[in-house]
């Protein structure tokens, strides 16, 4: 088991719900991306999430490409993200995973990447523009690596639910509404029967993410899932605080449940 699962384990152990939260490596700067890494798990954060900016982030609304534009600005790598990931290893073993579009790991090199991954300790991958027709591409550089490649289902998914989640692992991110990232105010009624037909499509911990923001959204949705994805409404914390990290790790701790 990589750390993504032996965290699952123990919590499931435990009948606790994991909280996974979301950073842009470099915003706004490398060096409080890593203090900020530390402050979520102090927090009582189980899984963060990197994200590494890209110019053209799809899947992400205008907090998060805010971000990733601001990192860009600022001179970020690809490099510094993978040092900043070597360090943290030093200090904790909390899972970590990227968020990564692909045009970032065909640029490295696929094989290369995960490689890298590996040596520097990421546990998972969640490439939300990789369709499924392409996930060839990488199967054969990960499935034998220590890296997970965690699977995307969104509503629209139905038919595919069961190809999406093959070959998958870690947790299957569950998107939770149609569009991109951010906050939202409301959900879709249908969402538990989605989340229901996931779970009969595999054994992996269902996570959910797009739009949750509040203790409440989390305790709404617990019931359902294994985890709980917190993405933008961090990234506007980190906006607003200009990288504070007590404010951000009081905001984390906030959103803790159980």
């Amino acid at each position: 088991m990589n750390r993504i699962e032996m965290q699952f384990k123990k919590l499931k152990e435990k009948d606790k719900k994991a909280l996974i939260t979301y950073i842009t490596a470099g915003d706004p700067d490398i060096h409080t991306t890593e203090q900020l890494i530390y402050a979520k798990e102090r927090a009582g954060a189980h899984i963060i999430e990197i994200g590494i900016p890209f110019s053209d982030p799809l899947a992400d609304g205008p907090v998060i490409q805010r971000a990733a534009q601001r990192a860009l600005e600022r001179g970020i790598t690809l490099q510094q993200i993978f040092d900043c990931v070597d360090s943290v290893r030093a200090h904790t073993q909390i899972p970590l995973v990227f968020l990564v579009y692909y045009n970032t790991i065909l640029a490295y090199g696929v094989g290369a990447f995960i490689n890298k991954c590996e040596q520097t300790g990421i546990d998972g991958l969640i490439i939300p523009d990789l369709p499924l027709e392409e996930r060839e591409e990488i199967l054969p550089a990960i499935q034998n690596s220590a890296v997970a490649l965690i699977p995307l289902v969104s509503i629209t998914s139905r038919d595919r639910i069961s190809a999406v989640v093959q070959n998958g692992r870690g947790f299957v991110y569950c998107i939770s509404s149609l569009g991109v990232t951010g906050v939202r105010q409301d959900f879709r009624e249908d969402l538990n029967e989605f989340l229901g037909a996931v779970r009969q499509a595999t054994d992996l911990p269902l996570a959910i993410g797009f739009g949750i923001s509040t203790r409440e959204d989390i305790e709404r949705f617990s019931p359902y899932v294994d985890a709980v994805i917190v993405g933008s409404a961090i990234v506007q914390q980190v906006e607003e605080c200009g990288g504070d990290v007590d404010r951000v790790e009081a905001f984390v701790k906030n959103l803790v449940v159980g």
